[in-house]
């Protein structure tokens, strides 16, 4: 039954690589974070980049039947709530994701149809996205991902890019983190909060808030037109419940990475979760949404 549980095809050819030693590890987000999350989410992502989107998938060479949708790392489906809705046609949406957990509530919770009523069908890939293989989007129309991007590597960031590219078809990548925040009223410890977060941002080698403009800088280098465009989540007390739980992660990943940081960010989280109590915070967390639209191989389906 379309949208109502995991699908999957007999003989199917698993597309993602899943390391034996992970299939235990416990799960990277929880739902309840993601679904705390979702409307801000979904409030900030760049509407400006839907219309080039919609032109593009409009002409895309050899297409007939449904747009097939992979949307990686997908976690509870909060990108496909929002962007199925907003485009016309038949779509297939194809979850990708290493939690069989959070994909059970993306393939539950996925929309019925599109923006003109047409169909949508879901089916799900379980594996780390981190490890495309080469054919992982074949016949793809287009690639989501939703707040994917900085937690990659260089490397594996190429692999996604080489990925899209040659697919030939458009990736949209939405909610990358920018390095910037900004809180009101501000505070003198908000500068070095936020230096020693982008700096476990970038641990081990991941790209944090780099992973913009390497992404513009790899898909150009392969003859995409990249566009790139701000989606801050811009919170106040309607959103209480999503700054305190923002501001607890954010601090601490900061003092997990610089320790000495610990008595005065206990302070800071103190005033500042009382000041968010109070209704008096208000937080402008910066993002970036991407659209690069590659050379078109002339293979989606």
């Amino acid at each position: 039954m379309a949208g109502a549980g995991p699908v999957g095809r007999p003989g199917e050819r698993a597309t993602v690589r899943l390391r034996h030693e992970e299939a235990e590890e416990p799960p990277r987000y929880a739902p309840e974070w993601l679904r705390l999350r979702e409307p801000a989410d979904a409030t900030a992502r760049a509407q400006d980049l839907l219309d080039p989107l919609r032109i593009r998938l409009a002409n895309l060479p050899g297409h007939t039947g449904a747009l097939a949708v992979h949307d990686l790392g997908c976690g509870t489906g909060s990108m496909g709530r929002w962007l199925a809705p907003r485009l016309d046609g038949p779509q297939h949406w194809v979850l990708h994701d290493r939690d069989p957990y959070l994909l059970h509530f993306a393939a539950v919770g996925s929309p019925r149809s599109a923006a003109d009523g047409s169909g949508v069908t879901v089916e799900t890939r379980r594996g780390d996205i981190a490890r495309l293989t080469p054919d992982a989007l074949a016949g793809a129309s287009l690639v989501t991902a939703s707040a994917l991007l900085d937690v990659l590597t260089r490397e594996e960031l190429v692999t996604l890019v080489d990925a899209c590219t040659g697919a030939g078809c458009p990736a949209l990548l939405t909610l990358s983190v920018a390095g910037r925040v900004e809180l009101t009223p501000a505070d003198p410890l908000d500068a070095e909060i936020t230096e020693a977060f982008n700096a476990h941002q970038r641990r081990a080698g991941l790209l944090g808030p780099d992973a913009v403009t390497a992404a513009c800088e790899a898909f150009a280098a392969r003859g995409a037109a990249v566009r790139v465009h701000p989606s801050p989540w811009r919170l106040g007390p309607e959103e209480a419940a999503l700054i305190e739980q923002w501001l607890r992660g954010w601090v601490g990943a900061a003092v997990q990475q610089r320790p000495a940081l610990r008595d005065r960010a206990e302070r800071y989280l103190r005033d500042r979760l009382a000041a968010c109590a109070a209704g008096e915070l208000r937080v402008v967390v910066h993002h970036s949404d991407l659209l690069a639209l590659p050379r078109s191989t002339g293979g989606a389906s």
